[in-house]
């Protein structure tokens, strides 16, 4: 029989490959006529930061990293940079969720954004430095605001929907089972 707790674990993995498939999926639709004025939001990065800072334990980073260079493939970005910049993101959010539980959300959505200020940042740069064409900066600016505005919707879905909870550091799952 399956250990609950891995089970749960296991489900949570599957239901953000789930979530990341369906985003990847309307991105590929051909809904918009002409050009795009208004870039979405970065779906896929709002979730998997929520649930970094929530519940890490729920979502190995290299899934993550995986469904990133799936999305760049399928996008025709350049493959890489999104998924490294991500784990640095991610990493990042791990080792400070501590001090994120006992501040709250107004200091972690900044944190988020600041991260992800910094990621769009250096994934210009390594594209400039690498001479590979891109979008100009301002639309890249404005994908950085929307995905900030987008993540404390993404926490909500998170929390409410899909119920991954904060775990305060030291605390026990309140529904593992004891050794």
């Amino acid at each position: 029989m399956i250990d609950p707790y891995l089970a749960r674990r296991l489900l949570y993995m599957l239901l953000f490959l789930g979530i990341s498939a369906l985003i990847l999926f309307t991105r590929m639709l051909p809904l918009h006529n002409g050009a795009q004025n208004f870039p979405p939001p970065d779906l896929i990065l709002c979730f998997a930061f929520a649930w970094t800072v929530r519940r890490p334990d729920y979502l190995p980073v290299l899934l993550v990293a995986a469904i990133l260079l799936v999305g760049d493939m399928l996008s025709l970005a350049p493959p890489g940079i999104a998924p490294l910049l991500a784990i640095l993101g991610l990493e990042t959010l791990r080792s400070r969720r501590g001090l994120l539980a006992e501040q709250g959300f107004a200091l972690e959505w900044v944190s988020v954004g600041a991260i992800l200020t910094l990621m769009m940042l250096a994934e210009r740069l390594i594209l400039g430095v690498f001479f590979v064409p891109q979008v100009g900066f301002g639309m890249s600016v404005l994908n950085l605001l929307v995905t900030v505005v987008a993540y404390p919707v993404a926490v909500l879905i998170s929390s409410l929907g899909f119920r991954i909870e904060w775990l305060k550091p030291g605390a026990l799952d309140p529904e593992a089972r004891p050794a």
